[in-house]
């Protein structure tokens, strides 16, 4: 949901209060307002440009915000954020940095996985290395979460042995290993042929049937109709309209909205 003024430091899950980013001379995000809460399913739609997968990255830092304010599970993050053109923000305290960062699971378009490292070793690089966990234990955790999406026989697999689907849903047991609070999925399915798309959305719709906190920028509107409690549409560096899945995609308010949807039909 947009986000209300008041008490900020007591909502849990995201919150994000006019955040600001820009590039160069590129005002990518104006000043956007973001709630999620726990245990909800966002989408965030809107055209290449709209400052989507920016949004995303801001949310645990990838990307520093210009202006603003960001809240995850109530604690407020301790940014030295600047709102003069051309003036970078400075993360004051990177130790916050690193605890919020590692109770976000991020899912590239791209899959990142290390391709010198089997399946296994990438899913279990994260538990050793940030939160220090034993390998025996690393490794039994990381099966598990292969066998969660469904490729248990391939843990000895390296990147260049597995179809693009394979490669994704192998990042998303990474993502899982780590046993975040938040799962963030940047366009997960943008870099896969059509055929190997239905594989991740099945993942990633049983997690959402779970009930774990997830944000999503995805071009799969029907995924997002589907799985999704609430579904927000970006335009320019802001979101335009927002609400729960069936007002927005049965009744949108923005003509620009509107638009899209009859663009993307």
């Amino acid at each position: 949901m947009l986000a209300s003024r008041a008490e900020p430091t007591r909502t849990l899950g995201i919150r994000a209060e006019r955040i600001v980013k820009r590039f160069g001379g590129d005002d990518v995000l104006r000043g956007v307002d973001l709630t999620v809460r726990p245990g909800e399913i966002l989408s965030i739609l809107g055209s290449s440009g709209s400052g989507k997968s920016t949004l995303l990255r801001c949310l645990n830092l990838l990307t520093v915000p210009d202006g603003g304010d960001i809240w995850v599970h109530g604690e407020k993050l301790a940014l030295g954020a600047s709102s003069r053109p051309g003036e970078q923000a400075v993360i004051l305290d990177a130790l916050q940095v690193r605890r919020v960062r590692a109770s976000m699971g991020m899912v590239f378009q791209n899959f990142n996985l290390w391709p010198h490292k089997t399946a296994l070793e990438n899913v279990t690089e994260g538990p050793v290395h940030v939160k220090g966990m034993q390998r025996r234990a690393a490794a039994e955790l990381g099966r598990a979460y292969l066998a969660k999406v469904g490729l248990s026989e391939k843990a000895d697999a390296y990147p260049r042995h597995l179809s693009g689907g394979q490669q994704q849903r192998v990042a998303i047991a990474r993502a899982l290993a780590m046993e975040p609070r938040v799962l963030l999925f940047d366009e997960p399915t943008s870099a896969l042929d059509p055929e190997l798309v239905g594989e991740v959305l099945r993942v990633m719709g049983a997690l959402a049937a779970e009930g774990r906190t997830m944000v999503m920028v995805t071009h799969e509107l029907a995924f997002a109709r589907e799985v999704s409690t609430q579904v927000a549409f970006m335009h320019g560096g802001r979101i335009e309209e927002e609400g729960p899945p069936q007002a927005f995609f049965s009744s949108p308010v923005s003509s620009r909205l509107r638009g899209f949807l009859a663009s993307h039909r």
